[in-house]
């Protein structure tokens, strides 16, 4: 059910959802903000920011994400939580309706983000919370003076890897390549880190434990060989897809990685829906860039409406 129809539905709730709120609201839209999880966006788990501007001091990515709800708040936008699951264009109206409430709007802008990837190994899917996190900086304390790996080999994973170490009694990382992707300065900062210790050329085969994850397979690619690594936690951080599994039954338009399509004023292939932050398909993926897209959504979904 639903009780009114909103100038502007945004789906999401981090930086390109929030700041189209703010925009949306304080351009007198009735804008309701739709997110399933928590508020922010993926920037909540980083330990510090230190680019964004406007912002010289050190803020946690929780900091950051709060202060965005606190001023798309502050100009009106209503927040509700839903997991959104399914999309509908309806011409003049658009629906996104829940397993047991429909929302409805004039315009949209899906703002949904992305998520990670998972390992697809077996033991994987039973240990998620029991041992398997996505998120070191929340989940960090529960290992302290344990052995924990780190799945991957760009700037997440290592930097997650350091964080890590200021709890954990020793820290594996597991690169399936013979180089990390990580950027120089933090490679270093591994490299000099005497609690972290890379695991070339390896892949993670299986998950092992009772209740509680206590082991994983792993794969040497290079030599076949396989050995047992106990440890107490795991860390995955293997790259990312976007969160459009609602519009597989829209007529939204998305490349073959599921990422929306749009043009540069955020439209979509479907008239009032518009697409902002990391979600759609880009090269760039950064609080800054996301923020931006959701600024010019807004304006453009403002537009639409006028046009109506």
């Amino acid at each position: 059910m639903f009780s009114l129809i909103y100038d502007v539905m945004i789906i999401g709730g981090g930086p390109a959802a929030l700041t189209a709120a703010m925009y949306a609201s304080r351009a007198k839209l009735s804008t309701l903000v739709l997110e399933k999880m928590t508020l922010g966006g993926y920037i909540v788990i980083a330990e510090k920011v230190k680019n964004y501007p406007g912002v010289p001091q050190d803020i946690s990515g929780a900091e950051l994400g709060k202060l965005f709800e606190e001023q798309a708040k502050s100009f009106g936008a209503e927040i509700k939580w839903a997991n959104v699951a399914r999309f509908e264009d309806r011409g003049d109206v658009k629906a996104a309706i829940t397993g047991k409430e429909e929302f409805q709007a004039k315009s949209v802008i899906i703002a949904t983000g992305t998520s990670h990837k998972s390992l697809g190994v077996p033991g994987e899917e039973k240990f998620v919370g029991r041992g398997i996190s996505f998120c070191a900086t929340c989940d960090a304390p529960f290992f302290k003076n344990k052995k924990v790996l780190v799945v991957g080999g760009g700037n997440a994973a290592i930097q997650e890897a350091l964080f890590l170490t200021q709890f954990a009694e020793k820290v594996y990382v597991a690169h399936r390549g013979s180089q990390l992707n990580a950027e120089k300065d933090l490679q270093e900062k591994a490299s000099d880190n005497e609690k972290i210790e890379i695991l070339w050329n390896t892949v993670v085969k299986e998950v092992v434990g009772e209740d509680l994850l206590e082991k994983v397979v792993l794969l040497d690619n290079k030599t076949g060989e396989e050995w047992m690594l106990e440890i107490s936690g795991m860390f995955i951080y293997i790259g990312v897809q976007p969160n459009t599994y609602f519009l597989e039954d829209s007529e939204v338009e998305m490349d073959d990685e599921g990422y929306i399509i749009t043009n540069e004023k955020m439209e979509t292939s479907v008239p009032g829906v518009f697409a902002a932050g990391d979600v759609r398909q880009k090269k760039v993926r950064q609080v800054i860039t996301a923020a931006a897209d959701g600024a010019v959504a807004a304006q453009l979904a403002k537009s639409y409406l006028k046009e109506k």
